[in-house]
């Protein structure tokens, strides 16, 4: 495994899956070209032939659907707990995560289908759960957008996970779910600290930027709260407070957080990144989100993994309890209306009741 920061990426380490039973390393041949630079690190983008693209959960706390229209995230966050699904598909949840992606053109037709179904029971819809709906490569795709059109179409909730300050392209599709209290935006907001965050999400929009479109979202009366995600203990876990003021300053008035966790390979290349980025910080933050997760780096207990356990993981929650309370955050209804959606015609016929 080589250990080396290449502009533009999160991941210092091309690792490999839990899955794959060889391991690759750069070596000598003898021909001189150990020291020879590699040719610059390029995104690219393959087509996905999805039968579906609703995927139904029983979590306490989340939207019953997710719908992700892209595989991989190009803005490289190195704690995204996403990258380990890459092992999956015999590719490292390393640089391969954050540069070869996946595209779902047909996401849109499909989600038609799907919420024309006889058994389909309308429920909040979730964008951006696993990868960012308004990654760069959504400028030419425009996959997000084809998605929201068949949303605000046939009048269905959803809810939109990001970083990106793309999504004031869609405005206008936006502020025509907001007027019947069909969706909601959260920005991932990790650290006001912008050279920490391009160390650690470096193709993401700088905090300043995310911070410009919450208002933006507020002012053309799209609801925009803020996801302090995730906190890293000795890292950013400082910031909680002041990232909730700057928010609050911006138009946001809902909040909520979740703790750094690190299923499978996230574990290794976050720890790399560590040392490569903040070797001084790397022993304590790590020896604290064990704390903070009862000894292990990722807690899988579906009632604790998201906020810890423990008396750091305590201290955090009433922190950001406090905190929300003091400035004034989450006293606004945050559901979403399920009653108006009128289900597409089916096989193109139109309704008889």
């Amino acid at each position: 495994m080589k250990h080396e920061v290449t502009k533009g990426r999160g991941a210092t380490l091309q690792i490999e899956g839990r899955f794959e039973n060889i391991a690759r390393e750069h070596v000598d041949d003898g021909w001189a070209t150990a020291d020879e630079e590699l040719p610059p690190f390029k995104t690219t983008v393959t087509v996905e032939t999805a039968k579906s693209v609703l995927r139904r959960h029983d979590l306490p706390g989340l939207p019953d659907y997710s719908l992700n229209a892209y595989r991989g995230c190009e803005h490289g966050c190195i704690y995204c707990y996403a990258r380990p699904s890459y092992a999956y598909m015999n590719l490292s949840p390393g640089l391969d995560f954050e540069s070869k992606l996946f595209a779902k053109p047909d996401a849109a037709k499909l989600l038609r289908a799907e919420l024309a179904k006889p058994s389909y029971q309308c429920a909040p819809i979730s964008l951006g759960s696993n990868t960012d709906p308004y990654q760069p490569i959504e400028r030419e795709w425009k996959i997000t957008r084809q998605i929201l059109e068949v949303l605000a179409e046939f009048k269905h909730p959803v809810y939109i996970i990001t970083k990106s300050a793309l999504v004031e392209r869609d405005l206008d599709v936006l502020t025509q779910l907001a007027r019947d209290h069909l969706v909601r935006v959260f920005f991932s907001i990790t650290t006001l600290d912008g050279e920490l965050a391009r160390n650690m999400e470096p193709r993401a929009a700088t905090p300043r930027r995310r911070l410009q479109a919450v208002r933006a979202l507020n002012e053309a009366g799209v609801p925009c709260g803020v996801m302090v995600a995730p906190v890293i203990p000795f890292l950013t876990d400082a910031e909680v407070e002041h990232i909730l003021q700057a928010a609050y300053e911006h138009g946001a008035r809902s909040a909520h957080y979740t703790l750094l966790r690190l299923p499978y390979e996230l574990k290794d290349l976050f720890k790399d990144w560590l040392a490569v980025h903040y070797p001084l910080k790397a022993e304590h933050v790590m020896n604290r989100l064990r704390e903070m997760h009862g000894v292990s780096e990722n807690d899988s207990n579906l009632a604790t993994r998201f906020r810890g356990k423990g008396m750091f993981a305590e201290l955090l929650k009433q922190r950001f309890s406090k905190a929300c309370e003091r400035i004034g955050f989450n006293l606004e209804d945050s559901s979403l209306d399920t009653g108006l959606f009128k289900p597409p015609s089916r096989n193109g016929q139109l309704d008889l009741f």
